[in-house]
């Protein structure tokens, strides 16, 4: 994608990163992430191929419906495909709720583009989606994960299980309310 494509489809950016809408095009920059087991531990499996495709026309279709989803994260200095982030409706026991999360490839972990996305997608849904509070759902043993969501000021408020392929997984909910309209 070219610069002026890039700029069209731009939805926000950070201070070393640029965040656009995923496409179709985008497989072949999402597989080796997606496909990695050290980075999806979290689902306990890296995506197939097929899965892959879904994961994809799931967040285009969360785009047409919602507005957002996960977008594509792409290094502004080299302009790098390094992984996905962004808002998500989560429906926890029946009630929706606006979360953040975000997938970074391993490369380019230990570089601080984690909590960069994640503050990026709070900041977003703070100010974009008008949102009084943001979450983030975390498995309890991703402590990376549970560093971010702690050094952004969420707080754990309650866990809960998400069945995920047949396999109930716990998860800890972080929350962050906002604390004025033009602050956070």
């Amino acid at each position: 994608m070219g610069l002026r494509g890039l700029l069209m489809n731009l939805v926000t950016e950070s201070d070393r990163l640029v965040y656009r809408k995923i496409n179709k095009n985008d497989f072949i920059n999402l597989k080796p992430i997606l496909n990695n087991i050290e980075v999806m531990y979290a689902w306990e499996h890296a995506f197939t191929d097929e899965e892959i495709y879904e994961w994809i026309n799931k967040n285009i279709v969360r785009y047409e419906n919602e507005g957002f989803s996960y977008f594509a994260v792409l290094e502004k200095s080299t302009n790098q495909f390094i992984g996905a982030a962004g808002p998500l409706t989560e429906d926890i026991n029946g009630i929706k709720y606006i979360g953040i999360a975000y997938i970074i490839d391993k490369k380019y972990w230990g570089k601080g583009y984690g909590s960069e996305s994640a503050k990026t997608s709070m900041d977003y849904v703070f100010k974009n989606l008008n949102s009084e509070t943001v979450i983030a759902t975390i498995r309890p043993n991703n402590w990376p994960s549970r560093r971010i969501a702690e050094k952004l000021n969420m707080k754990v408020q309650f866990e809960y299980i998400k069945s995920y392929n047949n396999i109930d997984m716990p998860h800890l909910v972080y929350c962050r309310k906002r604390i004025n309209k033009n602050l956070w």
